[in-house]
């Protein structure tokens, strides 16, 4: 770029981007929340994990996680990309809740939370795969740097808001509090959602402001 960006102009014009904006920051915190803190120290001090189970258990997982993304395409199947992220996202919704659930239970803590975390992990990839291809399909040509660093930025402003919460609900209200909260970030994420129009619909309305822009500029 010849001239410097102001911070104001670091957001987008364009409602679609910042509603997809908003949804992956609340995914990424509704991941985060129980993931971060919660998750190992719960492996470790509840269930008696050592440091190298809890390690290894999450690499791998984080492995697993990266081979969903790459598979993401045959797996979201056929359809709107923004109507099938509806979809995985009210999905998401439900899991912490039911892990939350299971851990009040008579049933065994370790299979309802590696249980759980795997199948959280498939739609939390899914979810976070049709955001990554929705971003780029509603940016601007001409902008598409900056309506991708604006995405990038919510998503780690996502990860701080989620690692500090986890933190903080852990210490006081242990794990089951982090599931909750993570279900309502999930909630959140998925209400915006609903929000995100057709790619198709948004490149037709930024083809059409283009004649405007370019008699303005003149």
């Amino acid at each position: 770029m010849k001239s410097k960006t102001k911070f104001g102009q670091v957001f987008s014009r364009v409602a679609s981007i910042n509603w997809l904006a908003g949804a992956r920051l609340m995914l990424f915190a509704s991941r985060d929340v129980w993931f971060v803190v919660g998750l190992p120290v719960f492996l470790y001090d509840q269930l008696g994990w050592g440091f190298v189970q809890v390690g290894t258990f999450l690499a791998l997982w984080v492995i697993g996680y990266g081979f969903v993304q790459a598979a993401a395409p045959k797996l979201t199947g056929a359809g709107l990309p923004n109507r099938r992220l509806v979809r995985f996202a009210f999905a998401l919704t439900a899991i912490p809740a039911l892990i939350a659930l299971g851990l009040d239970s008579a049933l065994r803590a370790d299979a309802v939370v590696v249980g759980g975390l795997l199948v959280f992990g498939i739609a939390f990839a899914l979810n976070s795969a049709l955001h990554s291809y929705l971003i780029l399909a509603y940016a601007d040509h001409d902008k598409v740097a900056m309506n991708v660093g604006f995405y990038y930025m919510a998503n780690a402003a996502g990860r701080l808001l989620g690692t500090l919460l986890s933190g903080a609900l852990y210490q006081y209200a242990g794990l089951t509090a982090c599931l909750w909260m993570a279900a309502l970030l999930s909630g959140v994420a998925a209400l915006a959602s609903l929000n995100l129009p057709a790619p198709e619909s948004v490149k037709k309305s930024a083809q059409a402001d283009r004649p405007a822009d370019a008699l303005l500029k003149r």
